[in-house]
């Protein structure tokens, strides 16, 4: 009940933020111009300052253990997410097809997942997340794009080894590894900017709502997306984490990022290669919105 009434908090506050976002794309103090360079600056700067940061803990074999546990954990939800998006979606036209199977492939893990566990579980949480996203972020530029359009390996391997959440993870763990010491005011500078990510990544999915006709949203293949991308698949690995001897905190962690909505990115691509980006954008909407219900309710089953 504890991390329920935790999880309850941090997504009444991550309302507030969204609905201050509502407030300034209202009074067009953002614009669309705007929205699309605050996320660049999330997801190029303040994300991989907060990822970055929270490898400030010591590598012992116990933490290594259990990285390696939730990363195996993490590649294997990603594994069952592809092969579920390959067969249940069949009966879907290909432009609508194409942007359901990417949906439940990659998730808003690092956009608002991550902010969700920082509120939840801070630095220490922050950790194991950084590791669990990694495989969401390799399948992202491979196995995602390839739904949309064939990539050569050169041009998959480039969009992952140059993502920069993948490069403030491994920035990160050289940091650990070798002992680097950081100066206290880089160090200070550096987490005072990723803890900016919470408050804007919520202000952005806020803009993202206005304009939205809410009768649109009510689509049943919407909803069906929905409820495989928010409840089966965390229920997949919550089964999973119960039969393994991961710490409750660390199984917390893994329950809220696989529980996370559409990945913001299939509005981008279904634009990009001829899908139907309305479609994509319903998606992402409706699934952020559910889940800000759905995650509270899971963290009742830890």
């Amino acid at each position: 009940m504890d991390r329920f009434i935790s999880m309850l908090n941090a997504q009444l506050m991550l309302l507030i933020y969204m609905a201050v976002g509502m407030y300034c794309m209202k009074m067009q103090y953002i614009d669309q111009n705007t929205k699309k360079k605050l996320v660049d600056i999330i997801l190029k700067i303040t994300l991989p300052c907060m990822i970055f940061h929270s490898f400030n803990k010591p590598l012992t074999p116990r933490v290594l253990l259990e990285t390696a546990m939730i990363f195996a954990v993490a590649f294997g939800v990603s594994i069952l997410s592809l092969l579920l998006g390959k067969v249940i979606y069949n009966r879907y036209p290909r432009e609508k097809r194409s942007i359901l199977q990417y949906c439940t492939l990659v998730n808003n893990s690092g956009f608002l997942g991550m902010p969700m566990v920082s509120s939840v579980y801070g630095t220490d949480g922050l950790f194991a997340a950084s590791i669990f996203i990694i495989p969401n972020r390799i399948f992202m530029w491979t196995a995602g794009l390839s739904v949309f359009t064939e990539a050569d390996f050169k041009t998959k391997c480039k969009n992952i080894l140059l993502n920069p959440c993948i490069i403030a993870v491994f920035l990160g763990l050289f940091r650990r590894i070798v002992n680097v010491p950081v100066p206290g005011f880089l160090d200070t500078a550096v987490s005072n900017i990723g803890d900016v990510t919470s408050p804007l990544s919520m202000m952005v999915i806020g803009t993202m709502l206005v304009g939205v006709k809410w009768k649109a949203l009510l689509e049943p293949s919407i909803f069906y997306l929905a409820f495989v991308r928010l409840v089966g698949l965390p229920l997949a690995a919550l089964l999973i984490l119960k039969n393994l001897p991961v710490d409750p905190m660390l199984t917390g962690i893994s329950l809220i990022l696989t529980g996370m909505p559409a990945g913001s990115t299939s509005a981008l691509l279904a634009a990009k290669y001829g899908a139907d980006e309305d479609y994509a954008s319903r998606c992402i909407v409706t699934t952020t919105l559910l889940s800000l219900i759905t995650v509270p309710l899971l963290m009742l089953l830890l």
